[in-house]
Parts: structure tokens; C-alpha cells; sequence
């Protein structure tokens, strides 16, 4: 079973945030404003923080320029996952990916199960690893961004958590570049 093992150091990690809609502003932010404080709360840094309309090329040059940024280690996007014919962070974000984490998607799908049953197929939450950084498009509610860090990314993104987590390996997931 998963824990959190006390003797090890806590490694903060810098995340940025990207609130993806046609109509936030900062001052209506609310799932930014929910990602923000559960990150900081947990220890991390907010290294950046942006709102974006939806258009795909944009999220996508957003997300490879904070993954070419040496102070950025994790993207969270929220917004723009749904089914509509503007919600395309989905495709943004696999426009930029090396490498999906399928699994995330499917465990972020079986969390919301839990709190909104069948309504939890309208989401497309996905995340990936891009250029050493890693990715994660979240839905635009903040229950949603609630679920998905209380549940998943709080433990994946803190070094003490075992059996594995993210940060571990963040050191080698660039290592097929470094080959010759």
C-alpha cells in the first residue's frame, strides 16, 4: 500500500498553473486559484501562473515554453477538457507530449467516479512528460482540480511517497538525450 515515509526530506518541486476559458479573468479564477493553494499548502512553488483562451496553439506554445523554462519542473492546466468544440487543451497538451501517462487519465476517471459517478466519462483528463517537464490537463471545476491533487498529484509529486512518485525519476527523464 501507498504511504508517505517520514524519514526521507520533502523536495519542493516549481509548478506553473494555466487556467484555460474564453471568459476567467483573475479575479474568478477559482480552480487556478484552488490548484495554487493546495500546491503551496503542500510545500511547492508556484514558479508561474497564466490564463489562456482556448485555442489550441496557444495552450501549446504556453506549455512548451514553460517546458523549455530550466525553473519549471510541473505544468497543471485546468480547463478545456470537456466535449464542446471549444475545449481542445486535451489536444494541446498532445500536441507537445513525448510521452503520455496513460494511467493517469484512468485514475483520475476511477477518483471521480467516486464523487460523480457516470459523469466522470464527459472527462478528458490527461498528463505526459515533455522536455523533462511534466504535464497534467485537468477539468475546469474545482472540485475536479480538488480530486485530481488531493488524490493523485499531492502523493506523485512528494518525494516521501512510496512505493514510487514522480519527483524520483524527474532527473531521468531526459536521459535518452543525453545518449550518444
Amino acid at each position: 500500500m501507498s504511504r508517505i515515509d517520514e524519514s526521507l526530506p520533502f523536495i519542493p518541486v516549481r509548478i506553473a498553473v494555466l487556467t484555460v476559458s474564453d471568459t476567467r479573468t483573475p479575479a474568478d479564477d477559482r480552480s487556478g486559484d484552488t490548484l495554487v493553494e493546495r500546491l503551496t499548502a503542500a510545500g511547492h512553488h508556484l514558479a508561474a501562473r497564466a490564463i489562456l483562451r482556448d485555442e489550441r496553439a496557444e495552450i501549446a506554445a504556453q506549455l512548451r515554453a514553460w517546458c523549455d523554462d530550466p525553473g519549471i519542473d510541473v505544468v497543471l492546466t485546468t480547463g478545456g477538457t470537456g466535449l464542446t468544440g471549444r475545449d481542445v487543451t486535451v489536444e494541446a497538451h498532445r500536441d507537445v507530449y513525448e510521452k503520455e501517462i496513460e494511467a493517469f487519465a484512468t485514475l483520475f476517471t476511477w477518483v471521480s467516479m467516486q464523487k460523480i459517478g457516470t459523469s466522470a466519462v464527459q472527462s478528458r483528463a490527461c498528463g505526459g512528460v515533455a522536455r523533462g517537464t511534466y504535464l497534467f490537463a485537468l477539468p475546469g471545476s474545482p472540485g475536479a482540480c480538488r480530486d485530481a491533487w488531493d488524490e493523485i498529484l499531492r502523493l506523485q509529486l512528494d518525494y516521501r511517497h512510496r512505493p514510487c512518485n514522480f519527483v524520483e525519476i524527474m532527473p531521468r527523464l531526459e536521459e535518452h538525450r543525453r545518449r550518444k
